[in-house]
């Protein structure tokens, strides 16, 4: 796109709430031993396990350098994947976190036509360089697809964001406002750019992230839209918890949100999981971070029986219809991440011009 043509926004694209439907969900295949340091061996595995457990439900799109997909299949089908659903691309990458190096997607809800917005990438404020081949992933999937692709000048990561699909959009300030991003960007001119990438009309702010998160406070780890005028957001009674205060004024904000009728959101509460430590790090282990396909979401775990049967009873009454899936994540969140920070979703539409 050229920085002077028109916006998605005013050529009618939005993106989609997660839960519309799906063409297909992109990760980006695991090969960086350093992001899960001395415990990188079940990886690629739990990655093949969720990319079979997608492939039931729709299309996988994997960015896989070539000389890692034999490999790749081979433990795709031990895990019984749906192997014709799943295509690999030759799309070497710097890491894994596909959700942050990714495309977000537009739609235009008339013409159905899909398109991909491309925002600059810099591994969460320059942390883990290099993030050259990273930063290309939105370019190469938008050709290999066919759409039109919309790039801005704006560090923007896809687990900074939430979206109902009707004109909210949920991020926080920890993480939007940090220096390390758009430090010449002002609180209006970020959102300005928001409106105008991803069609999207009411900006809600919440503040800070949960301990042990390195992108600075992703809002999928805290609180996720259920519905359009529904929002599911983690809380920890236990005052003696660091994630208690974190979580309490982001409770407190969401219940002074208003959708675009001056109406407050539904307010549900998941449960936090006991804190997961490895290597006397504590890890942003969170329920909020499940991802969403078709007909089902997919939960991680963490090998706490009480805590993450609770949250996947609160995750089913808030997708009623859709089978919640659990996934062991205790290994996955290692890398400082689990099953929405690997994953981005394609929605069902059609290619345009452009």
């Amino acid at each position: 796109m050229d920085a002077s043509g028109p916006t998605p926004s005013a050529l009618g694209f939005r993106m989609p709430a997660e839960w519309s439907r799906q063409r297909a969900v992109w990760l980006s295949w695991p090969h960086k031993l350093d992001t899960w340091p001395g415990k990188f061996g079940p990886i690629p595995a739990k990655f093949a396990e969720i990319a079979a457990v997608i492939s039931r439900h729709e299309e996988v799109g994997i960015n896989c350098a070539a000389a890692l997909q034999a490999g790749a299949l081979t433990l795709l089908r031990d895990a019984g994947a749906e192997v014709a659903r799943i295509h690999l691309y030759d799309h070497p990458t710097n890491d894994t976190w596909c959700r942050d190096h990714g495309p977000i997607f537009v739609r235009h809800p008339e013409t159905g036509e899909v398109a991909a917005t491309d925002w600059r990438y810099n591994a969460w404020g320059g942390k883990y360089p290099p993030f050259d081949l990273d930063n290309r992933i939105p370019e190469r999937i938008a050709a290999v697809r066919g759409y039109r692709r919309f790039a801005f000048d704006l560090i923007l990561e896809g687990g900074s964001l939430d979206v109902n699909g009707v004109g909210d959009l949920l991020t926080t300030e920890a993480c939007l406002l940090n220096p390390n991003r758009n430090p010449t960007r002002s609180r209006g001119e970020i959102e300005t750019a928001l409106r105008e990438g991803l069609g999207v009309e009411r900006i809600h702010w919440l503040a800070d992230g949960i301990i042990g998160d390195d992108t600075d406070g992703h809002v999928d780890d805290l609180s996720r839209f259920f519905s359009p005028t529904g929002i599911v957001t983690c809380l920890e009674p236990n005052t003696a918890d660091a994630n208690h205060p974190i979580l309490q004024d982001n409770f407190e904000r969401l219940h002074g949100l208003r959708d675009g009728s001056g109406q407050p959101f539904e307010i549900r509460t998941l449960p936090m999981p006991e804190p997961c430590f490895h290597e006397d790090q504590q890890m942003p282990a969170s329920y909020a971070n499940f991802l969403i396909i078709n007909d089902a979401v997919l939960m991680p775990t963490f090998r706490q029986a009480d805590r993450d049967t609770e949250a996947a009873a609160v995750l089913a009454g808030c997708f009623p219809g859709r089978k919640v899936i659990p996934v062991d994540c205790l290994d996955l969140v290692w890398g400082l991440g689990t099953l929405h920070c690997i994953s981005q979703q394609e929605p069902e539409g059609r290619v345009g011009g452009g």
